[in-house]
């Protein structure tokens, strides 16, 4: 069975799932949605798309349709994977699920009424990097004692990583910030039970902080310490450093070294060396095996728990 699957948002990270996707066996995407036709249909002449909207409802009244990728703009998530869930499709939905925690859990509770599979895009727990660290967990050779993880970016203007202009604003918390406090409570096996944040000054023109600091704890008394930042400028991206019972890790995206700089060989982790490849076949494996993915709403909403608790706390 071949799965028929959307696209919606044709920007730097659709064009990431569509990469992947061509490495994926008995998987179509037939249809793609983005906000500007012409260069959403560029998008989908090079890749081979043959349906081209800007509307998701167009894509999703497809009757052979069965499953949607969301990577459109984070204040869209929870309504669009919503009317995906309502139309009887399966969704994955880029990270964040939400950036308002009752729409999160309005999307769990549909989901469960619908039984459709509904996963988030929470890429580190398929980087091999990360897969690497977590199968050491659960053999019972390493244990966190301490993650330190610094999320760093130079975004001064509403640019995406195309260095296009964007047509909406990033946020260090709902969407930066899930990416750490979902992996620390997965690779911690343990729920996050303290949380503490303090942010930096108000940008005048995109009006959202553009330097935080986040404490977290786990029940077991594992602790993390995460920077983030849209100032910094040198290298981009997050960088984890976990330190253990038994060793040290330090995970930079897809590669992962130890605490001496020596690269650890991950290319036998999983099939392949893409985290965003391995996060869809996930979803793809569970539609075609009717079961739970890794990353499900279900397993991610307690991450949007802490991130609306330190939203509190910072006065949001």
């Amino acid at each position: 069975m071949t799965i028929k699957v959307a696209l919606a948002g044709a920007g730097a990270f659709g064009i990431k799932h569509l990469d992947g996707i061509k490495n994926i066996p008995d998987v179509e995407v037939i249809s793609v949605i983005g906000r500007d036709l012409a260069k959403t249909q560029e998008v989908a002449d090079k890749y081979g798309i043959r349906h081209v909207t800007t509307d998701l409802a167009d894509s999703l009244a497809i009757e052979e349709l069965d499953a949607v990728i969301l990577c459109t703009p984070t204040q869209m998530h929870a309504a669009q994977t919503k009317a995906c869930l309502q139309a009887g499709k399966h969704v994955q939905v880029e990270i964040p699920l939400c950036d308002v925690l009752k729409e999160g859990e309005e999307v769990l509770a549909l989901q469960k009424q619908v039984g459709k599979v509904a996963m988030v895009g929470h890429t580190r727990r398929f980087n091999p990097s990360h897969q690497f660290v977590h199968k050491k967990i659960t053999a019972g050779e390493f244990n966190i004692q301490q993650m330190d993880v610094q999320t760093y970016f130079f975004r001064r203007t509403n640019m995406n990583a195309l260095g296009q202009p964007r047509s909406w604003t990033d946020h260090l918390l709902w969407h930066h910030a899930a990416h750490t406090v979902d992996l620390f409570a997965y690779q911690a096996g343990s729920p996050i039970v303290k949380a503490n944040a303090v942010q930096g000054p108000i940008h005048k023109d995109l009006g959202i902080a553009m330097d935080m600091s986040i404490q977290l704890q786990a029940a077991n008394g594992a602790i993390c310490t995460l920077s983030l930042s849209f100032n910094n400028d040198g290298p981009l991206g997050t960088f984890f450093r976990y330190i253990g019972d038994t060793a040290t890790y330090i995970a930079r995206y897809d590669d992962l070294f130890n605490g001496k700089e020596e690269q650890i060989d991950v290319s036998k982790v999983d099939v392949s060396m893409n985290g965003i490849e391995l996060q869809d076949r996930e979803f793809f494996a569970a539609i075609r095996e009717g079961r739970e993915p890794n990353s499900s709403v279900a397993q991610v909403l307690p991450c949007y728990q802490v991130l609306h608790q330190l939203e509190q706390q910072l006065g949001g």
